[in-house]
């Protein structure tokens, strides 16, 4: 079933902007119940798209459930936009499943994406790996974001690096997905990213 947030009043239509913009597409990646839902729904311009479904015990033979209060699970895909005017680019948003048993839908949803944000819980940094390495073996240049929830401990970027193995050309930032301007912030790291990844790949 396809749903949208509840809202006490439509947002008013968004158009794409006039003049010459490139359109991209940025997947939102990452475990189940990192926040890939909540940052989309945080910074899209229009409403955004979500499919949600209510999880049941039948799940958890399949599934990690091992974050508190969340009984919704994405089962196809979040969908939102969002322009970035100053770099001239409109983003589309989609955000993928974050269990196993939906790969299938990840990589179609991967075909033609230009790069991924992977949002990052540390404290489950394990239940990363396997979102990133399909992010790598799909062949997508991306920037890992440290999602801020209210227990989270402080870390040191340095040391999360480490321990995620990240290559040095790969940035790391902090994020809040309930905060428009942190994930803006991290989406803007990205789309910098991706332009200076470009511009090395034809060098």
């Amino acid at each position: 079933m396809v749903s949208s947030p509840p809202s006490s009043s439509p947002p008013s239509p968004v158009y794409l902007p006039d003049g010459d913009f490139d359109l991209v597409k940025i997947l939102i990646v990452g475990p189940f119940g990192i926040g890939k839902t909540t940052a989309i729904e945080t910074v899209s311009e229009i409403r955004s798209l979500h499919t949600e479904e209510p999880m049941t015990q039948a799940a958890a033979s399949v599934d990690d459930l091992v974050v508190d209060g969340k009984n919704t699970t994405t089962v196809a895909l979040d969908f939102g936009r969002l322009t970035l005017p100053g770099a001239r680019i409109v983003l589309y948003l989609f955000g993928t499943p974050g269990q196993e048993r939906f790969r299938v839908i990840w990589e179609d949803i991967a075909q033609g994406a230009l790069g991924a944000l992977v949002l990052v819980d540390t404290r489950r940094l394990g239940a990363s790996f396997e979102v990133m390495d399909l992010v790598e073996e799909a062949g997508l240049d991306y920037v890992v974001a440290l999602n801020q929830f209210p227990d989270t401990p402080e870390h040191e970027l340095d040391l999360v690096r480490k321990r995620l193995d990240l290559e040095e050309h790969t940035p790391l930032v902090t994020c809040d997905a309930r905060d428009r301007a942190s994930v803006l912030d991290a989406l803007r790291t990205l789309a910098d990213h991706l332009v200076s990844r470009a511009g090395a790949d034809l060098s």
